[in-house]
């Protein structure tokens, strides 16, 4: 678990590299000695504006430190999600940052491990492959049928397709944003 400080320290990251990227101001300074925030994790951003989605990308599997791939994630979601247009200057102060640092996959071996707001899902078949974070079941009120359904459905797969040959993988996440109230 991150403390709050820890916390603050990505948050404020993620939004100067938002800035950064889309301002051409100088990008912030990533130099860290503490080890939670240098160790090699997967971490999602996802933006939201006026509580709407605006922008979500991240790494499952750790690649780089922490600190780095929120910086880098960051930029994405605001720039290189597929499903919106970029980010521009003037929405910058009207985004809401939140950041889910993953941890590692686990398998699932029996759907009935998959619990509703611990875990998030990954689904795959082939070349396909679907990720839907923890907090996204929740928003939407769905039960461990309809999470796995959707899942397959980000997947590009059939909505049942979760009952046959799929891998089924399940995660967990620390999940902390601007509105959270952080120490």
């Amino acid at each position: 678990m991150l403390n709050a400080e820890q916390r603050r320290r990505l948050l404020d990251v993620a939004r100067q590299s938002i800035r950064a990227a889309v301002t051409r101001d100088r990008p912030p300074d990533l130099r860290s000695d503490d080890p939670d925030l240098t160790s090699i994790q997967g971490a999602f951003v996802t933006l939201k504006q006026w509580g709407e989605l605006r922008g979500c990308i991240g790494y499952i599997e750790g690649v780089a430190p922490l600190i780095e791939t929120v910086a880098e994630m960051a930029q994405a979601a605001a720039l290189h999600d597929p499903r919106f247009p970029s980010v521009t200057a003037d929405e910058v102060d009207e985004l809401e940052i939140e950041i889910s640092v993953m941890s590692p996959l686990q398998p699932v071996d029996d759907v009935e491990q998959i619990q509703v707001g611990r875990d998030g899902l990954v689904i795959s078949r082939g070349g396909s492959r679907g990720l839907l974070l923890p907090q996204v079941a929740v928003e939407w009120g769905w039960d461990v049928e309809e999470f796995l359904q959707h899942t397959c459905m980000k997947a590009g797969l059939p909505v049942d397709a979760w009952k046959g040959d799929c891998v089924i993988e399940r995660f967990e996440a620390e999940v902390f944003g601007e509105r959270d109230s952080i120490g």
